[in-house]
């Protein structure tokens, strides 16, 4: 069911407190609220935070931020919600449309959109979120910043120090604790400037190099099941397409070529060194099939398993 929004906050069950930081004389509210929409897990609940007008003229400042466990098949389309919104994939997937461009997340990555333009994203397998809208003076150069050096899906070498930030803010809500203002603008510029700090022609290398190590490990324990490409990303932590790019450039090898290698180096040495029939050897590989393996195995040798395995004895 796709849903269309406005910035509408009339569903849900609520709790509201309101909480003063000393000294100022306008009181944030808080308010507690438990997710009515279809398709989103009864578990989900959210914060609504109201800042102070000291706030809106000098700090960054949440609005909204939860956590949600989305259901497959859940779908939003909003032509505006003003704010700027930043998610964190904990588990699963998810499509996105906005600024007439459309793209997907997967297991690790963030994802930071421009909320005040028509976005839209969906899901068909369900994905667990930890979110946040917030908005502020410095929240557009931020964002513009960001956006232009990472853009707007991307996958950090290290993400604790940003879920740890996100995190501490609803640790905040969910204690009942005063709201200090200040903080939370520290927090919000705490995980904007961990994004700035990032460099994925730099110091992300190491990282991606690491990435290359955990895939391959992952390929030489996985190849005889179905191993998918999307689920390589997701281990990953990146997006199928960035994935492919950054392996191929670490190894020399897309992802599928490495697995196909690596299923067809363990083919030659049960033809060499078993009496295991053809077809036995073709699905322990993970192949789906026996003309599969065949043609695979006869484009990189010139011969088929059987001329392999006569040449051997």
């Amino acid at each position: 069911m796709m849903k269309t929004e406005h910035r509408s906050l009339s569903t849900g069950s609520a709790r509201l407190f309101s909480l003063a930081e000393p000294g100022l004389k306008y009181f944030p509210e808080v308010i507690l609220m438990k997710s009515c929409e279809e398709l989103v897990a009864p578990v989900s609940d959210y914060f609504i935070y109201s800042p102070s007008r000291m706030a809106q003229e000098t700090f960054l400042y949440p609005l909204q931020c939860g956590l949600f466990s989305y259901l497959p098949g859940y779908s939003l389309t909003r032509e505006s919600f003003d704010s700027f919104l930043l998610m964190y994939v904990q588990k699963g997937e998810l499509d996105l449309t906005f600024e007439g461009r459309s793209c997907h997340a997967g297991t690790g990555q963030f994802i930071l959109i421009d909320c005040y333009k028509k976005h839209a994203y969906s899901t068909r397998t369900g994905w667990e979120c930890l979110w946040c809208h917030f908005d502020g003076v410095t929240a557009r150069s931020y964002y513009k910043n960001i956006v232009s050096r990472l853009g707007n899906v991307f996958s950090l070498t290290d993400s604790y120090p940003v879920v740890r930030r996100m995190a501490d803010i609803l640790k905040i809500f969910y204690n009942g604790s005063v709201v200090r203002e200040p903080l939370l603008s520290k927090y919000l510029t705490d995980i904007l400037t961990e994004f700035l700090l990032f460099s994925p022609e730099g110091g992300g290398q190491r990282g991606y190099a690491d990435m290359a190590e955990r895939t391959i490990t992952y390929i030489n324990e996985h190849f005889s099941r179905d191993v998918s490409i999307p689920e390589l990303a997701g281990q990953a932590g990146l997006s199928q397409y960035h994935f492919i790019r950054t392996f191929k450039k670490e190894t020399g090898f897309t992802p599928h070529e490495y697995l196909i290698n690596t299923r067809l180096a363990t083919a030659r040495y049960l033809l060499k060194n078993t009496r295991l029939p053809v077809k036995d050897i073709c699905f322990n590989t993970g192949f789906s099939s026996e003309s599969v393996f065949c043609s695979a195995f006869k484009k990189r040798q010139g011969m088929t398993p059987a001329q392999y395995r006569a040449l051997e004895q």
